[in-house]
């Protein structure tokens, strides 16, 4: 260990980790963000004093910053914080709670490490043992484990404002952990906190809900952050080509392609195949995004110069040229839909991959998922914000992977040829 490596702190070395909070409208979500930027010392007191609402801090103010929400109260876009521990530093996405906003929180989920689902006690039958969950609670719940998000927490609010915290605290594990364990979803951890007063936050309340572990701050410290798909075979998608004329610092004597390695490691030397054109050739350079040489980079954005000219538009993939996948034209997708317009069976919508834009037509609508029951139902439609299994129909072929083995080459956008807005988020099945 070099010197320097001896002076930096947990929190300059370990990496980031990026969570979401998600739940129902009006959990506390933006209440408990701004307790842990307020208790973690990351918020000035002026900045304090400009978040007043009739007299009282308001802590959701500090991330409800447009003035639409400021005025209803609501959160309606994924607004972002940064603060840092002793331990580590954390991007934090609070995702809006109202159903007609799911495609928010998927935006916010698709690159998180972890996600706090929140749970509003004072809107449960607690005094049942067995008792239903609210919809947006399973529905983002769900979300959250089909993204793949790695580690999911439940946190459990507002038990300070109910008779017998101990027994709510209680009845509603129970529910929540039966709820996980059929939809098959793993739990790190289910806390009771009050985001109102920071108990369990930050700080560890003790003899509280009769909950002795970590408080969720503690948890947070030391959760992971998402594994990289090292294990695949090495695919890069073209953002941008560089010519010779785009800047005075391509010396290279040849295009650069700039993006970032989707899956495996790109290597110096490294044979490579172009698709969807299959030409071939060999990385003569890989560089950082600060046009430092690398012989090797996984993970993360960087620039590749080849030993030969070949055709490389943008949306074009490098993939490692032994054992390449082949092209799909037909999908087996989840879908999580969110235009208002149901999904049918004939429509025609663009699908990005990557960066890479194709026409793709539903050939069927196979069922849906019923959140409720965990069923899968018989369906001719998906209305908004419903989950299902779609086959799609690709005018050109995409390069795909299940998105269980990998986040990138899995995921597809749907959009609407029309009006342009993001229709739904379609993962590759196995």
């Amino acid at each position: 260990m070099s010197s320097l490596d001896q002076l930096l702190t947990p929190a300059q070395t370990a990496p980031a980790l990026r969570f979401i909070t998600c739940g129902s409208v009006d959990d506390g979500k933006s209440t408990l963000i701004g307790r842990l930027l307020v208790d973690t010392k990351a918020v000035l007191q002026d900045h304090l004093a400009g978040v007043q609402r009739q007299g009282q801090t308001d802590l959701a103010l500090l991330t409800d910053g447009l003035s639409a929400e400021r005025e209803q109260g609501i959160t309606i876009d994924v607004a972002y914080r940064y603060f840092s521990t002793e331990q580590r530093k954390f991007i934090i996405g609070d995702a809006p709670g109202h159903e007609q906003y799911t495609r928010n929180m998927v935006t916010a989920a698709s690159s998180a490490d972890a996600a706090v689902v929140l749970v509003d006690a004072t809107k449960l039958p607690w005094q049942q043992a067995d008792h239903p969950l609210l919809p947006q609670t399973r529905r983002h719940a769900l979300l959250a484990h089909l993204l793949r998000v790695p580690s999911i927490v439940f946190a459990i609010n507002k038990l300070d404002a109910v008779e017998n915290p101990t027994l709510a605290y209680l009845n509603i594990q129970q529910s929540l952990t039966a709820f996980a364990r059929s939809a098959g979803i793993t739990v790190q951890a289910i806390v009771p906190v009050s985001a109102l007063k920071g108990w369990n936050v930050v700080e560890h309340q003790p003899d509280w809900c009769g909950y002795q572990g970590p408080s969720l701050l503690d948890i947070l410290e030391r959760l992971p952050t998402t594994p990289s798909d090292d294990a695949q075979g090495m695919s890069f998608p073209v953002q941008w080509v560089e010519k010779f004329h785009d800047g005075a610092q391509t010396h290279e004597g040849r295009r650069v392609f700039w993006g970032r390695v989707a899956s495996g490691t790109l290597s110096t030397g490294q044979a490579v195949r172009v698709f969807p054109s299959g030409q071939t050739a060999v990385v003569a350079r890989v560089m950082t995004a600060t046009r430092d040489p690398r012989d090797e980079l996984r993970g993360h954005s960087g620039g590749v110069v080849l030993d030969r000219e070949v055709d490389v538009s943008r949306g074009d993939w490098l993939v490692a040229a032994e054992d390449a996948p082949e092209g799909q034209r037909e999908l087996q997708v989840t879908l999580a839909w969110m235009d208002d317009q149901p999904l049918v069976a004939g429509r025609v919508y663009w699908a990005l991959h990557g960066h890479r834009w194709v026409k793709a037509r539903v050939k069927a609508v196979v069922h849906k998922l019923d959140i409720h029951t965990l069923a899968e139902e018989d369906a001719q439609q998906l209305e908004a914000n419903a989950i299902g299994h779609v086959t799609l129909s690709l005018q050109e072929p995409l390069l795909t992977r299940p998105f269980q083995e990998s986040r990138v080459l899995g995921a597809l956008v749907l959009v609407d040829t029309a009006s342009h807005a993001t229709a739904g988020a379609a993962l590759v099945r196995a």
